[in-house]
């Protein structure tokens, strides 16, 4: 570990030729390499996270609508943490402090979700990063320490890239067989097919996304699959275990540093799951839920 920066405590993992920093706050993956090559575009140390690099989102990803929701007979009212739009966004840990354990090769990192206005109940949450020979797996735990039900859902929003090429030059693939469209707040209006050039390739540098995809389409061994592919061969890889069945794809030439920035966010539910009920689970007291994801390059 290294000291205290506006992102809070960093960890730095190495295993091999893979190295990853992860920040306290938010438990974020703000870099990643192999082999010298960043997988995550780097921002300024003496910064805060831009557009919420690779932070945890829990017990919600995206978007709640006026951050209202009901939950059963009762109305709850989140607070609004995007003004602009007038949505409750990106869950509750955004921007705490968690709790860090760590080795040379992972680490460990837990904060709890305590009861609040619009959100009554105590969800213990982990996010352990391993490394691997070629890249780096995620785990989440969310544990229910209420008396009742939670609905939970959990994303995570890293951004990724192959550091050596220009990123307009990266072919994007989406593993997806329909997509949400959006309202003037960004928010679900109704599912459609997905355009075909994106699961079989489309240049990063003419497309422009912030869409939520569905029907998530996996290999047999459980996964999914989403790449980015260089001029020259090499592809990064991210992939999403079972539980996370829907992906945010997101673009912005606002990236510190960067010509343009993707990030590619694992989810289990979409945005205003606490309306829609898509992908929102429900634990019971003491229920804990598992999931991975990971990046690699190949």
């Amino acid at each position: 570990m290294s000291s205290l920066t506006p992102t809070g405590t960093q960890v730095h993992l190495s295993r091999g030729s893979v190295t990853a920093q992860i920040a306290q706050i938010g438990a974020s993956l703000r870099g990643l390499t192999v082999g010298g090559v960043d997988l995550v575009p780097r921002y300024p140390e003496d910064g805060p996270t831009p557009s919420a690099s690779g932070i945890v989102l829990v017990p919600w990803p995206n978007r709640v609508r006026d951050g209202l929701w009901r939950d059963g007979d009762t109305a709850r009212q989140l607070a609004i943490t995007e003004p602009k739009l007038g949505n409750a966004s990106h869950g509750l840990l955004r921007f705490s402090a968690y709790e860090i354990e760590q080795t040379d090769a992972a680490a460990t990192l837990r904060a709890t979700v305590h009861p609040q206005t619009g959100y009554p109940y105590e969800i213990a949450t982990s996010v352990t990063y391993a490394l691997t020979d070629s890249g780096i797996r995620v785990t989440h735990t969310l544990t229910n320490r209420s008396d009742a039900p939670a609905p939970v859902a959990v994303g995570t929003h890293p951004f990724v890239t192959i550091g050596d090429v220009d990123p307009r030059n990266l072919v994007l693939q989406v593993q997806a067989g329909a997509q949400f469209e959006t309202d003037e707040r960004m928010l679900p209006a109704k599912a459609v097919p997905a355009p075909e050039e994106l699961r079989t390739g489309v240049r990063l540098g003419g497309i422009t996304l912030d869409t939520g995809f569905a029907q998530l389409v996996r290999g047999d061994d459980g996964l999914v699959r989403h790449t980015l592919t260089a001029p020259d061969g090499r592809r990064l890889t991210l992939w999403q275990g079972e539980g996370f069945d829907f992906v945010q794809v997101y673009t912005t030439t606002d990236y510190p540093d960067q010509k343009l920035a993707v990030a590619i966010e694992p989810m289990t539910a979409p945005a205003d799951a606490f309306n829609s009920r898509i992908g929102l689970r429900r634990l019971s007291p003491g229920e804990t839920w598992t999931l991975s994801w990971g990046i690699e390059l190949s």
